[in-house]
């Protein structure tokens, strides 16, 4: 299991994502698609090639390189996707689950 973290954020503590896989980052905090989405997609294309059902999504950064994250990821998993989304309220993670070809839906994901 693979957290893909979609662009490094500086100065965030996000090891809580953690608890649901190994943390890996796509793009660094540096990077950003000021006049191109291809670095991004190039990048992403080849970080989320394996992504699969036991994988997530941090939506963390550039909403450009969340939005090509988003659609590389459902694209290499048959259209289905979950995500990592930090509810500031409550200081956690919450992930949600989304299958394209079946109509945009979320459903509760048991965690632990």
């Amino acid at each position: 299991m693979t957290v893909y973290i979609v662009q490094e954020m500086r100065g965030r503590d996000i090891s809580d994502a953690s608890s649901f896989g190994d943390l890996e980052i796509c793009i660094p905090a540096k990077d950003q698609s000021v006049y191109s989405t291809q670095p991004f997609l190039r990048i992403l294309s080849r970080k989320l090639s394996k992504f699969s059902d036991k994988d997530y999504l941090l939506l963390s950064g550039d909403p450009v390189a969340i939005a090509l994250a988003g659609a590389v990821a459902s694209r290499s998993n048959m259209g289905k996707m979950k995500m990592l989304k930090w509810d500031r309220l409550e200081n956690t993670y919450y992930p949600l689950a989304v299958d394209l070809n079946n109509g945009l839906y979320t459903e509760e994901i048991k965690h632990g």
